[in-house]
């Protein structure tokens, strides 16, 4: 399997893993400030994690230019989007909310096909349908729904467009370090709802919820934000996220193990679809002449055929290892994904 696809997988399993949890915290923490709480902790536990790493604080990586995507990323998928689904979801009811937060994937496949350029052959587009239908069956409602208000609607689908801008805005700066994105991402994201909250009247948790919910927020959002960064650096936006709309299918399987939920025909036909998806995806062979142009960027690599460069005399040999390089033009053909190499017309 490629490794792109498994940090993509991986961070569906993470993300998906937190929903019964989180779902355990409900009833003690205001819906708002378990977003908030989730958010602080994946922020604070990276930040940390990262200042481990470094041996204290390090450069971001990020270049002049990429600062706005990264505030744009955050300030759509991490307040406009979380905002957006708390007040929808005061108008929704629950199984009309699952099911339109599919539109998430949709939106973000179809904004990195027409506005990013993004590639995409029938097999892709097969796969990502199969895979939300997947996630339609396991979402659908049971019984009769009585939405009086088209307002939550709205509300929950805007909220899977901020989400869907906030993938693709992601990938714009997935070359730089990815513990720096998901940190910032979270200190900031997590800030900004918690203080939403508390002036909306929400008090915070005893200790053991608090602590509970941040450590939830680390592994299921921070982690997986991780690696959904990695992913996005290798696959470009609309493969990862179709793998990570695989995300639900693990929280209701780790419901039925964790919570004792029962299971039904839905969940078993939910699971055959995602599994073709993933499989025509895993299946892809995008093979062609092509040019790169020349680029300039930050990130961590080793010399293969698209990493020939000059080095400073001062250079160690050792690979990986990171600092800014030129791509010159050059033009072959192999295999590859729309990543941060290969973003070239079709």
């Amino acid at each position: 399997m490629n490794r792109n696809v498994f940090y993509a997988l991986l961070a569906a399993a993470l993300f998906g893993a937190s929903t019964p949890f989180a779902k355990l915290l409900v009833g003690e923490v205001s819906p708002l400030l378990l977003g908030g709480l989730l958010y602080l902790g994946s922020g604070i536990g990276l930040t940390l994690i990262r200042i481990v790493r470094d041996r204290g604080f390090k450069s971001s990586g990020l270049l002049q230019g990429e600062w706005s995507w990264l505030l744009g990323a955050i300030l759509f998928g991490g307040v406009l989007g979380p905002v957006a689904l708390m007040f929808g979801l005061t108008q929704t009811s629950g199984s009309t909310a699952s099911l339109l937060l599919n539109l998430e994937a949709v939106l973000t496949a179809v904004l990195a096909w027409v506005v990013f350029k993004e590639n995409a052959d029938r097999r892709v587009v097969l796969g990502m349908v199969a895979i939300v239908a997947g996630g339609i069956v396991l979402s659908w409602p049971s019984g009769v729904t009585n939405e009086t208000s088209w307002f939550g609607p709205i509300a929950i689908a805007a909220a899977c467009l901020c989400w869907a801008i906030d993938n693709n805005l992601t990938r714009k700066v997935s070359t730089s370090d990815a513990l720096f994105i998901a940190s910032s991402k979270g200190l900031i994201a997590g800030g900004i709802n918690c203080a939403l909250a508390i002036t909306l009247g929400a008090t915070f948790p005893n200790g053991v919820t608090f602590l509970s919910t941040m450590a939830v927020g680390l592994m299921g959002y921070g982690f997986s934000l991780v690696l959904f960064v990695l992913a996005l650096r290798g696959l470009g936006t609309a493969r990862t996220g179709a793998y990570f709309s695989t995300a639900p299918f693990i929280g209701a399987a780790l419901a039925l193990t964790l919570l004792g939920e029962s299971t039904s025909s839905a969940f078993w036909l939910a699971c055959v679809l995602m599994a073709v998806g993933v499989w025509l995806h895993l299946s892809e062979r995008h093979e062609h002449t092509h040019t790169h142009e020349p680029l300039e960027h930050l990130h961590r690599h080793v010399h293969d055929e698209h990493h020939q460069h000059e080095h400073s005399p001062l250079w160690d040999g050792k690979e990986p290892h990171e600092h800014l390089h030129l791509h010159a033009t050059v033009t072959h053909k192999h295999l590859h994904y729309p990543d941060i190499h290969h973003r070239h017309s079709h």
